[in-house]
């Protein structure tokens, strides 16, 4: 082992999976609300970054990595934001 290398705690990998299970059953049971297009689209939206969140934070391990690398995942981000605008503006209103 090298000086570089640093102990952390794994996560509960079966207690995230289930969270992630949790949430895909939550936008199932949004989709098929009778609430107005935008309200749904908005969140299934939030419930995806949510779960994307997620994913970075405990299988990507970015919860354990310093914040230079925390940065590199962020930095894409806004971009992101901007194509799910656009598409949400073209097909929802």
């Amino acid at each position: 082992m090298t000086e570089h290398e640093e102990h952390f705690a794994h996560p509960n990998y079966w207690l995230v999976w289930a969270g992630l299970a949790v949430l895909t059953l939550v936008e199932l049971g949004v989709a098929f609300l009778p609430w107005s297009r935008a309200l749904v689209v908005f969140t299934l939206v939030v419930l995806a970054v949510w779960k994307a969140l997620m994913v970075a934070l405990y299988f990507m391990h970015l919860r354990f990595e310093k914040n230079r690398m925390r940065i590199f995942a962020i930095a894409p981000l806004p971009l992101a934001v901007i194509i799910v605008i656009a598409v949400m503006t073209e097909f929802v209103w």
